[in-house]
């Protein structure tokens, strides 16, 4: 018995699905400005940040702006901005490469944006000078961070152009 046209042409569409086209491109974007970003980030306020004069200011208990957790969000943040400029390339490679474990890698790497985002989060809200001088930054970032999860994460398990562009 041979497959009705509704079937074939449904097999031949799913099979037709793939490349880094379509939605993805939205994600290429992604990585691309988190890349961006993340050096950004790195160059322009955690290495500073690191300096002898602010780590000084913030972190001495003889200056007023002292806190016992400044020293680790200055730390937290600077490591966790150049993991994401090293990851967001390593992902890009992968991602332009067509490789296998591209779809788990970006779910790892949504959930990761997220969760550290909220560790991040938790210590600028700790600090009170931290907490005025972010004025809700870091809370919309989080929030935006848990739907793009909510968005990217079903796609990647789900759509017929991640399993052919990347699983086949």
């Amino acid at each position: 018995m041979e497959p009705n046209l509704v079937e074939t042409k449904n097999k031949k569409l799913h099979l037709e699905v793939s490349g880094l086209g379509g939605w993805l491109v939205l994600v290429q974007i992604g990585l691309i400005f988190t890349t961006i970003n993340a050096i950004l980030q790195l160059i322009n306020t955690s290495i500073p940040s690191l300096s002898n004069e602010t780590w000084t200011y913030l972190t001495s208990k003889q200056s007023l702006q002292y806190h016992p957790l400044w020293g680790v969000l200055l730390i937290f943040e600077t490591i966790v901005n150049a993991l994401f400029f090293i990851l967001s390339i390593y992902v890009l490679i992968a991602f332009y490469q067509k490789k296998a474990n591209v779809p788990k890698l970006m779910i790892n790497y949504y959930i990761a944006s997220f969760l550290l985002g909220l560790v991040d989060l938790a210590l600028i809200y700790q600090i009170p000078l931290s907490r005025e001088l972010d004025e809700g930054a870091s809370f919309r970032a989080t929030i935006r961070s848990f739907i793009t999860c909510l968005i990217w994460i079903p796609y990647f398990l789900n759509s017929q152009r991640v399993k052919n562009t990347f699983l086949k």
